[in-house]
């Protein structure tokens, strides 16, 4: 995954900026983004303030570890299936 510039909590305090009155093209020029980047952060993280977005990165963190589980657990079924199925 690519590194990003900013945190964030620096993209929701930027997005904040906007939602406060300054146009998309003044915020972009101050911190050196474009207009394109400052729509998807938009369509991402909407009106989340820090402590929204540090929860997500949260729950993301934990949806990618649950799912980890259960793919592991889906292995080890079916390979107790693939060794339970032969005759002895």
């Amino acid at each position: 995954m690519k590194k990003t510039r900013y945190t964030e909590e620096q993209i929701a305090r930027i997005l904040g900026e906007i939602s406060e009155g300054k146009s998309i093209a003044e915020v972009g020029r101050q911190y050196g983004v474009s207009e394109q980047t400052m729509y998807r952060w938009r369509n991402k993280y909407g009106d989340m303030g820090a402590s929204e977005v540090k929860r997500l990165r949260e729950l993301e963190a934990e949806n990618r570890r649950l799912k980890e589980i259960v793919a592991q657990q889906a292995l080890d079924n079916a390979a107790l299936k693939g060794l339970l199925s032969k005759k002895w």
